[in-house]
């Protein structure tokens, strides 16, 4: 973010940037390395990378969800369920939108480590935003140097232990039963660094039968062996228990109690348990001819979920014996681990520099998965019967290979990934009608990408980029969309081919702009096909288009005030008609889950050093639900939040107070859609205004 002096308003836009002085001298761009994988100026790259700093990023927010962060980034939807026990919904021009749950068609990384299983599905809430250094988002065709299910890349970075070492104690109360308690430790010198986070979250939530407790720790040990290596280890762990799950509802339910919980939430007792632990190592050292790179980690994750699958499903009246449904209650374990290697290397050419990558990564998880029927005798809720017993495992192998080549103003990218995604399914539970589901399937795909950037002039950039990716069906969409809700090794993945081109601008010295156009043609786009009770069927469409352009503008209006926008504007349908679940979806429809329009706007003001203030905006048009477009579409809306934050020193102390108000003018809204549901129950209301009031305290030893 820039912090320079000369105001600059909006008309600025439609002046000629040759106008602008060519000499002028600007604050150096911030590197980035995602997307090239070295670090690089994303300025001269040629494709669509945001960077979003700590101070952006959680500076008066409460800190519990990615969706706090990311406003400020044209092309992401991000969908707050307020509903803990499903997570965000996040999608990247489109990728993602159609997630039943957790975050798809996505990746997710932290520190280098996927978050994301190798199957595409990730959870945000194992981020850690108290830790942050930045976060760095990537759209476009260049994603797929990140392998299968990659529309886009979101990558967080923790920070290093650095300076005296200090301790911090953070609290906070919310409207809607809300706390949140935090205490922290870092520090460090030129030989080693530590932090250590711990958080404990708690809600009733705004509707009935949404409450959670979250707790989270984070733990990373920088070593620096020698000048030219560094070693991080680190620790994360989320321990979230007996989180409920309201459920969408129906149009009706939510004109009637937008507040309530559906009733089969109710009936079932609807509820998740999730405890995940992971440990990573990263390691890095330079050579004369070039750099090392080594990323290995491992988990495990336990799930356990209480669904509202009625019984009449589970056992049908017309054949009680049958036992082709895998019941209301999930309860898996999962074992992960994986490698990344990768060796970058320079050549000075002369006139030129060629930067070339080479690298591999491995990724492996295995479920222990069980399924049992909701219920015993006429007690719904509760663990009952046996029906289903597996082993399913995916395995993620892909090779790469990226080239850059700065040719004075030009600058060249090159990619080959070839991506294979193995899904194995062990069955174990074969008895009376239910047959051995046991089985694999294997996806291949070898993904290009090209793109170039020109430098204009010294204070505008042109650029255009090409791809192709792959994006298979998750482990959670293949499970259920077969014969008789058996595996659905038959779907087929998505492929798409994308096409970018955009300007990256300086506007005199105040201001930067960002600016996109992109198509995408997806072959074999994996749709809902019917979704009840938690449980959702996926099927493959014939083709689908998406069409749009991405707006991103940093300005400094003057030394105490400061404004960002984005804006999003994308034409997302299909291409041919097909047919799903006996119904003719037209060519034209639109895809659900996507707004056409996205208008995302931030005003801070910062008169002194202890004081800022801060008001945002944010617009999303209507969002159809289901594929055939028919059914009542969550109406468009636009929210404005409110903070003010403070701060205080006295010594080694430091002291800060923080007030919110989300939703200032009382609106009531959609915050989110569960595309498809089979039983209308579409809609998840977001909360009406509500405070935050925070403050914490900071030591630091001599």
């Amino acid at each position: 973010m820039h912090r320079l002096r000369r105001c600059v308003w909006l008309p600025t836009l439609f002046l000629p940037l040759a106008a602008q002085a060519e000499n002028a001298t600007y604050q150096a761009e911030p590197l980035v390395v995602t997307g090239s994988r070295y670090q690089a100026s994303g300025w001269q790259l040629p494709f669509s990378v945001n960077r979003i700093d700590a101070e952006q990023a959680t500076l008066g927010k409460p800190g519990v969800n990615l969706s706090e962060a990311l406003g400020s980034v044209p092309g992401l939807v991000v969908q707050n369920r307020q509903n803990y026990a499903q997570d965000l919904q996040i999608s990247s021009r489109g990728f993602g939108a159609r997630s039943a749950f957790g975050i798809r068609g996505i990746k997710l990384l932290a520190d280098g480590v996927p978050l994301s299983n190798p199957d595409g599905q990730g959870q945000a809430a194992t981020f850690d935003l108290d830790t942050l250094e930045r976060i760095e988002v990537l759209r476009g065709p260049f994603a797929s140097v990140y392998g299968s299910n990659s529309g886009g890349v979101i990558q967080l970075f923790s920070r290093d232990g650095e300076g005296a070492p200090k301790v911090a104690l953070d609290t906070s109360q919310a409207a809607y039963g809300t706390s949140r308690t935090r205490v922290s430790a870092e520090g460090g010198n030129d030989r080693a660094g530590f932090i250590i986070n711990r958080s404990h979250f708690e809600t009733d939530g705004y509707r009935d039968h949404s409450g959670a407790i979250l707790d989270k720790t984070f733990a990373k040990l920088t070593l620096y062996p020698d000048d030219a290596s560094k070693l991080s280890l680190s620790f994360s762990e989320l321990d979230q228990n007996d989180t409920q799950d309201p459920q969408g509802l129906t149009w009706s339910q939510v004109q009637s109690d937008r507040r309530a919980a559906a009733p089969s939430a109710l009936q079932f007792d609807t509820r998740k348990t999730v405890d995940h632990r992971q440990f990573a190592l990263n390691y890095e050292r330079s050579f004369a001819a070039g750099t090392w790179q080594s990323t290995v980690y491992s988990g495990t994750r336990r799930v356990i979920q209480y669904q509202s699958i009625p019984k009449v499903v589970q056992v049908p009246p017309s054949n009680p014996t049958s036992l082709t449904q895998s019941g209301g209650v999930i309860d898996f374990e999962r074992r992960f681990h994986g490698i990344g290697n990768r060796w970058i290397q320079s050549f000075d050419l002369g006139s030129s520099l060629l930067t070339v990558t080479t690298g591999l990564d491995y990724d492996y998880s295995r479920d222990d998965r069980q399924g049992y029927e909701n219920f015993v005798g006429d007690t719904l809720g509760v663990k009952g019967n046996l029906r289903r017993d597996e082993r399913n495992e995916v395995t993620s192998l892909s090779p790469y290979l990226q080239a850059a080549w700065q040719l004075g103003k030009l600058d060249l990218q090159a990619g080959l990934r070839h991506s294979e995604v193995k899904f194995k399914v062990d069955d174990r539970f074969i008895q009376g009608n239910n047959l051995d589901d046991s089985g694999s399937v294997t996806y291949r795909k070898l993904t290009p990408t090209l793109g170039a950037s020109y430098a204009l002039l010294s204070n505008l950039n042109v650029y255009a980029s090409w791809g192709k990716g792959l994006e298979t069906p998750t482990l959670n969409e293949l499970s259920y969309s077969g014969p008789d809700n058996s595996f659905g090794f038959d779907l087929k993945p998505a492929t798409s081919e994308q096409i970018e081109i955009g300007l990256k601008a300086r506007l005199a010295q105040a201001a930067s702009l960002q600016l996109a156009l992109f198509q995408i043609d997806t072959d074999d786009e994996l749709v809902v096909e019917s979704a009840s009770g938690g449980r959702s069927r996926f099927q493959n469409a014939a083709q689908t288009r998406r069409r749009g352009v991405e707006l991103a503008l940093e300005s400094r209006l003057s030394d105490t005030l400061r404004a960002n926008l984005a804006y999003t504007q994308i034409d997302a349908t299909y291409s041919k008609d097909f047919t799903s679940n006996g119904r003719l979806i037209e060519e034209g429809n639109h895809l659900p889950g996507i707004p056409a329009r996205t208008l995302y706007g931030e005003l801070a003001w910062q008169p002194v050093q202890w004081f800022i203030t801060a008001v945002e905006g944010l617009y999303r048009s209507k969002l159809y639900v289901e594929d055939s477009n028919s059914a009542k579409a969550a109406p468009s809306h636009a929210l404005f939040n409110w903070q003010a934050r403070f701060e205080q020193k006295a010594g080694a102390l430091t002291f800060n107070q923080v007030l919110r108000i989300d939703n200032l003018l009382d609106r009531e809204y959609i915050g989110s859609v569960i595309v498809g549901d089979g039983n209308g129950r579409y809609y998840e209301p977001g909360p009406e205004r509500a405070w935050y009031v925070g403050a914490g305290v900071q030591y630091q030893f001599d």
